[in-house]
């Protein structure tokens, strides 16, 4: 891995995926930037990083609202001097973290927008954010988490669908607007990942849901110089999931 001295801000990273990806980054030598709404949780788990000796600070963001997004990028840049790779990866299903069921022509109006601002206005105000700083230093990696549900549909949450469908046209968009400056953006659309116990009763046809350890050994791919090629494209890993 070549991340030494690297600048990473991870959005949701007080839990799942963007943590695991936090806590191996920093091991490696990366400046982590753990930015979540619960900035309690988030505090709790940079501080233990750095009393590993490692580099990590927390932010506290709404990815929803443009001004907190522009001030956790500021703040990055004020701190280590650049943004060399973004991963947006807070996210959920509205159906499940708002609790509001199967059902979702019954969902209230304000779980549906919780759902599109978490999961498409995020990533697309961090893309916003940083590119302008990526663009100055002509470099840097954005890698957006997707997910299965951006291939496929689903009764339940129809605005996490339409959003994760979503995230595969912005990465093309934003990879375009990159690609003359050596900027780079990639998505990746895991299928079930073992963030939480639930998970393994969600089954692929390869009998079992991925390893969180899993999804970051691809997005460290993504992010290294042996990826350099690789830009606007989505990587699904889903055990065969969406074959079906």
């Amino acid at each position: 891995m070549d991340v030494k001295g690297k600048s990473i801000i991870l959005t949701g990273a007080a839990s799942g995926i963007a943590l695991r990806c936090a806590q191996r980054f920093a091991a490696e030598g990366a400046q982590v930037i753990l930015a979540d709404y619960n900035i309690e949780k988030a505090e709790t788990e940079a501080a233990a990083l750095r009393a590993e000796g490692l580099e990590a600070v927390a932010c506290k963001v709404d990815v929803a609202r443009y001004q907190e997004v522009e001030n956790c990028v500021q703040m990055t840049m004020e701190k280590f001097g650049k943004v060399d790779i973004m991963i947006n990866c807070a996210g959920g299903n509205s159906s499940r973290v708002r609790g509001y069921g199967r059902e979702w022509h019954k969902a209230p109006y304000e779980d549906i927008e919780w759902g599109l601002d978490v999961n498409l206005k995020g990533p697309t105000f961090f893309c916003r954010a940083v590119l302008p700083r990526m663009i100055e230093q002509k470099s840097g990696v954005i890698v957006n988490l997707s997910s299965v549900n951006g291939y496929v549909g689903t009764t339940s949450g129809c605005d996490y669908s339409a959003a994760k469908h979503g995230i595969i046209g912005l990465t093309k968009s934003i990879a375009l607007c990159g690609a003359p400056y050596n900027v780079r953006c990639v998505a990746v659309a895991p299928g079930p990942v073992l963030t939480r116990e639930a998970m393994r009763k969600m089954q692929t046809p390869l009998g079992r849901p991925a390893e969180v350890d899993e999804v970051f050994d691809l997005i460290a791919y993504l992010v290294s110089d042996k990826a350099a090629f690789i830009t606007g494209s989505t990587h699904l890993i889903d055990g065969g999931f969406t074959c079906r």
